[in-house]
């Protein structure tokens, strides 16, 4: 053995590590590349009261960062121990740091970024004659010349630490993830100007947006006007938290999730509660494995989130995770659940063919829909049709089924009604096709559902010509339905418009029959299967939310559970599948929405073979039935798998295939 080794079984003595180790350790958690101290600079600038940012780089941030601000200043003699750890102005007890609302408060990140590079601190106070610069290295402060405000220089960094510096990638790569950090905090902060330099080129640049509408201009500055033109606003309120921004049209969906922004009070973070929050509210309208773009502003009281998580600070955790979840989601379920064609009379909403809406008015839910304002007491939804996950728990969720077995399913769902006595004649003569979907009784104590007092197939309350989707003059090979509005010409895809009407019935009808909660079917036999702690305790803890989704859920041991009642709807699908996908989700999200998604994904089956096929040709009287359900339908600018039912076309495009004005 080398006399250099040392033996595994040698002990070796406990002692403190010395302060410049205990610096270089701590900034390996806080400083992963430049873009880690822009962000913790830029957090400064900030909580000072900055209204102006400039960053300055050379070589990606690895030779040079420079953060400048007109902010409040740092005082003379503070200097010094602003670059020793834990030193901070943010917090001076537990109470402050429960309720922090500032973006830095734990006093690391100076002294990370001191340990690791060489560092200067210039700063001047309102009322000093001059600025005070310190050099890091040696300590010395000496007078300088500089405006009211802060200049952090942090150069060479991982000079002390060369093992780091080889894990940093390109110059241009380090750029990108440098103004990438900056562009986060614009997108929250309207009322602050920044600037980006490299190598004495202006890179980046997003001027202040004062009042109300400088968060919408700032959107566009960042997030491109495009995006402005295909989001619809968001406005909600549940209890403590408030939820605003913008969340972007299913039709402007990308293959990457680069435009998913989250906030909460002004922080910008990258929580999993409020992104599946925020996706099983899409993924009703969404096709395949696209992302959806938005950008959510959460308000909630401080002292509900705890933003000590991690050293990065991009991390929260929430008192009430799951309140949390269901506000996100009916949140934006709400803003995307209006038809776009309510839009179309406005010229102003259409844009290179695709129909654009602002959004209409927001739509308020009753307080039961999540939080409570006794407290912070999780609530289950009321009636309501709200989406599900991406995952997909099991096979259950999408049976594969022919057109005989989904009216055997359909007809598993509700008995045959009675036939209204009182249907209008106009009722009586709308074709079996534009009817709704049977409504039929529902299983259970919830009683019957009756016929909706609206047919499918009549014509709304609209002057002639004032029909956002036109007056039908054509159909196209059995597929497609041309009609005529003020915008020029709108082509809809006849089924899977249907598909979506008669889905959205049956999600209602269901919904309503449902009321408080999901009828249950015992099983004759329970399911039982080898669980985890971790599953055997959620399965204790919330059986009173288990029995609100229609499942009973019992353990027989400490390492089995037996699923002892499934909701009806569901029964012949797979419980023990069931069961582990509710047991995951109630772990850490909104279990109802596995439960949802496993009906939804049934009804749309069903409606998808109740829908009217391709090649069926259609009166002028039932195409414009068809358009008038789609312009008061939720969602029916999407079908069921997500693929668009209709598109404008305005006379400018036409205008434009026939070279005309040319």
């Amino acid at each position: 053995m080398s006399s250099q080794q040392t033996p595994a079984s040698a002990r070796r003595p406990i002692r403190e590590l010395p302060d410049e180790l205990i610096s270089q350790i701590a900034a390996g958690e806080v400083v992963e590349r430049p873009a880690s101290v822009v962000r913790e600079l830029v957090d400064n600038a900030m909580d000072a009261g900055a209204h102006s940012i400039t960053l300055r780089l050379i070589g990606g941030g690895t030779r040079l960062i420079a953060v400048e601000d007109d902010g409040s200043g740092i005082a003379p003699d503070e200097l010094a121990t602003a670059l020793k750890r834990h030193a901070t102005s943010k917090i001076g007890n537990l109470d402050d740091l429960e309720s922090v609302m500032t973006m830095g408060f734990r006093g690391e990140a100076l002294a990370a970024i001191h340990s690791v590079s060489e560092l200067t601190l210039l700063s001047r106070l309102d009322g000093e004659p001059s600025a005070f610069a310190l050099d890091g290295r040696t300590g010395e402060i000496r007078p300088a010349a500089r405006a009211v405000g802060t200049t952090v220089e942090v150069k060479e960094l991982f000079f002390s630490t060369p093992a780091r510096r080889k894990f940093l990638k390109s110059d241009n790569t380090e750029l990108a993830h440098c103004v990438e950090a900056v562009r986060r905090h614009a997108l929250a902060r309207p009322d602050v100007g920044f600037a980006i330099w490299h190598e004495g080129k202006l890179v980046e640049q997003w001027r202040v947006h004062p009042g109300a509408a400088g968060l919408a201009q700032r959107l566009a500055d960042v997030l491109g006007e495009e995006f402005v033109a295909q989001s619809i606003p968001i406005e909600y309120q549940a209890g403590p938290l408030k939820v605003m921004g913008r969340a972007g049209l299913p039709d402007a969906a990308r293959t990457r999730p680069d435009h998913q922004f989250a906030y909460v009070n002004g922080r910008f973070v990258r929580d999993k509660v409020v992104m599946h929050g925020a996706r099983s509210a899409y993924e009703d309208v969404l096709h395949g494995h696209k992302q959806p773009a938005y950008a959510l502003f959460m308000q909630i009281d401080p002292t509900l989130v705890d933003v000590n998580v991690h050293p990065t600070k991009i991390e929260v955790r929430f008192r009430d995770s799951r309140a949390v979840h269901q506000a996100v989601r009916h949140a934006l379920e709400n803003a995307l659940a209006a038809p776009r064609s309510s839009n179309l009379n406005d010229e102003s909403n259409t844009h290179n063919g695709f129909a654009l809406n602002n959004g209409p008015a927001p739509k308020a839910l009753p307080e039961s829909a999540g939080w409570q304002q006794s407290g912070m007491a999780f609530d289950r939804p009321g009636p309501s049709t709200f989406s599900a996950p991406s995952s997909k728990p099991a096979d259950f969720v999408r049976p594969r089924v022919n057109d005989e077995q989904a009216m055997a399913d359909l007809k598993a769902l509700w008995n045959p009604p009675e036939q209204s006595e009182d249907l209008s004649a106009q009722e009586r003569a709308a074709p079996d096709w534009l009817q709704a979907a049977p409504t039929e009784t529902a299983p259970g104590p919830a009683g019957a559902m009756s016929r909706p007092t609206v047919p499918l197939g009549a014509p709304a309350p609209l002057p002639e010509g004032d029909w956002p989707l036109g007056r039908a003059i054509a159909q196209l090979h059995g597929v497609y339905i041309l009609a005529e509005n003020k915008q020029g010409l709108v082509v809809v895809d006849m089924h899977a418009a249907h598909e979506r009407i008669v889905y959205e019935r049956l999600k209602n009808q269901l919904n309503t029959a449902e009321a408080a909660r999901i009828a249950s079917q015992p099983l004759l036999i329970p399911a039982t299967f080898a669980a985890t702690p971790n599953e055997v305790a959620t399965a204790e803890a919330c059986a009173e939310v288990l029995e609100q989704l229609g499942l009973e859920i019992s353990p027989l041991s400490a390492k089995t559970l037996a699923v002892r009642a499934v909701p009806t709807s569901l029964a012949h699908g797979d419980a023990v599948e069931l069961a582990r996908s509710v047991l995951a989700e109630l772990a850490q999200h909104d279990a109802s929405t596995v439960v949802q998604r496993a009906q939804n994904e049934i009804l749309a089956t069903m409606a998808c073979h109740g829908a009217v096929r391709a090649n069926r040709r259609l009166t002028l009287d039932e195409m414009n039935g068809l358009l008038r359900q789609m312009e008061d339908t939720e969602r029916s600018d999407q079908c069921n798998h997500g693929r668009p039912t209709w598109r404008q076309m305005t006379l400018r495009d036409l205008d434009a295939l026939f070279l005309r004005g040319r």
